[in-house]
């Protein structure tokens, strides 16, 4: 198979965990026989500083005529810092998805048998964890209108959603959970919010189409709690865009380390493929970025296609450096680790 995958670095370890992840795509595609053709674009700071902002037309014409999208990070703390800011890093993500179309934020949490006691939860309470957040993206208070009143003394973010963005996202995870253990849950704010109300009767409506779906519809605030509670009592969670935005970084700990959990992002016609972790600019050119995430997120990209086997084979190297203590600092607990070219180095060799 040729694949044309447009490569957007970004901004702090971006650069340097997507080098990773190419190398062990090239692994995959020698051992394989595919082609890949990949297609460089700037965003993030890193555009900004080069043409003036942070998702150029260029970038968007790569992306466009790509099959999918190979994303590092964005970010950086001169922006962060700065509250007057116009343009800003993070503006070009949401550009990017709503102009692609990205409207499925795919997040999955799952453990690693030899990581089960580097998490911050209990063994016990994590085990056997494997649950998949799709959190919509290109709606909600991010998209919403925005602005201050009263000489600036006032600021407000409208919330919005339309029954066809929810109705969207919501088939896809019935049919997510089709392909699993059949339960699904619908997260929201019914008890107070109007834009919750509408999902959830949305939902609803949708469940006689999908007979064989448990479908349960929890507050945001109890799921919150039951995440850390009982992780592995869930399975297909669908939500909106802020409570996604929050609800899958929490889970993100519950593997051990952000640097582990790969995510999606799905429209109709490209998929964006990207670690969940941001830039982290103190550790940018140092040598030491966890790349296993960002190389994960590849593993989806080939899968999305249709390739599992490519898939797997990412993944089984994964789990063998982490059994054999391949890893960066932030898993080695002061013991011995590997820059992040050394564990990249290794992933696509074993490949």
């Amino acid at each position: 198979m040729k694949l044309n995958i447009a490569l957007l670095a970004g901004d702090g370890i971006g650069p340097e965990v997507i080098d990773q992840a190419v190398k062990v795509s090239d692994a995959i595609a020698k051992k394989f026989n595919h082609k890949i053709n990949w297609k460089p674009a700037l965003t993030g700071a890193a555009a900004i500083d080069a043409v003036g902002e942070p998702y150029p037309d260029e970038t968007h014409k790569i992306c466009a005529s790509s099959d999918a999208v190979l994303f590092g990070a964005i970010g950086h703390p001169r922006f962060d810092n700065d509250p007057s800011a116009k343009v800003r890093p993070e503006q070009g993500l949401l550009k990017m998805r709503k102009k692609l179309g990205l409207f499925a934020n795919v997040r999955p949490t799952f453990t690693f048998s030899s990581l089960l006691d580097k998490s911050p939860l209990k063994r016990e309470r994590i085990e056997g964890t494997d649950l998949v957040f799709l959190r919509e993206l290109t709606g909600g208070i991010y998209f919403g209108e925005k602005g201050r009143r009263d000489e600036g003394e006032t600021a407000f973010d409208n919330c919005v959603y339309t029954r066809a963005e929810v109705q969207r996202l919501a088939k896809k995870g019935f049919e997510l959970a089709m392909t699993r253990s059949k339960k699904l849950c619908c997260v929201d704010k019914a008890n107070v919010l109007e834009t919750s109300r509408l999902w959830r009767e949305t939902v609803q409506a949708m469940e006689k189409e999908y007979p064989e779906v448990v479908v349960s519809y929890e507050f945001v605030d109890a799921v919150a709690m039951r995440l850390v509670q009982w992780p592995n009592s869930y399975d297909v969670l669908i939500t909106e865009n802020l409570f996604g935005d929050i609800l899958t970084d929490e889970a993100s700990v519950i593997s051990g380390s952000m640097g582990l959990m790969p995510s999606a992002s799905l429209g109709a016609d490209i998929g964006l493929f990207e670690p969940i972790h941001g830039s982290y600019p103190q550790a940018t050119g140092l040598n030491i970025a966890n790349p296993m995430a960002t190389i994960l997120s590849a593993a989806m990209m080939f899968e999305n296609f249709g390739l599992q086997k490519e898939g797997k084979a990412i993944r089984d190297a994964v789990n063998n450096a982490l059994n054999k203590g391949i890893v960066t600092e932030d898993l080695a607990d002061g013991g011995k680790s590997y820059g992040t070219k050394e564990v990249g180095d290794w992933l696509a060799e074993h490949i």
